[in-house]
């Protein structure tokens, strides 16, 4: 499990005004996940969820184009080191409705899991989930918490 206290952005807010500087706060977080990490993203619509998830997917080594999984719910990548599991919680109703569809495998099977929509299935994730809130501000840069 990531160490806590190396993770930059503990107890920190950072500005992001550019989805590269988004994908650069994912790729920095992603160079520290390891195997069995599970981070959680909060935030709202169009805020930069995907795009966050794709900077830790690039610093883990997945090669393939990285989608959101609004429809299917979890997308499985292979990375350098473990699997990447990019888990969508928007469509389902709790945690319940998500272990029903098997998702306790891609949180809990030993690979790297990011989850966007948490606060959905917050029930079930561990305490040691590190948890990611991205605000929108009133000029449309992004506040990135790391809680």
């Amino acid at each position: 499990m990531t160490k806590r206290g190396v993770f930059p952005y503990k107890n920190t807010k950072f500005i992001s005004n550019s989805s590269e500087e988004t994908f650069a706060a994912g790729e920095t977080l992603g160079r520290l996940l390891e195997a069995g990490d599970i981070v959680a993203l909060e935030a709202p619509l169009g805020a930069g969820k995907t795009v966050f998830s794709k900077g830790i997917a690039f610093a883990l080594g997945v090669k393939e184009i990285i989608t959101s999984p609004t429809y299917t719910i979890i997308n499985e990548y292979e990375a350098d080191k473990s699997m990447f599991y990019h888990i969508d919680a928007y469509r389902l109703s709790g945690g319940d409705e998500f272990c029903d569809a098997g998702g306790e495998d891609a949180l809990f099977g030993g690979g790297i899991a990011v989850v966007e929509w948490s606060e959905i299935i917050c029930a079930i994730l561990p305490p040691e989930a590190i948890i990611i809130k991205i605000n929108i501000m009133e000029n449309g840069a992004r506040e990135i918490l790391h809680t």
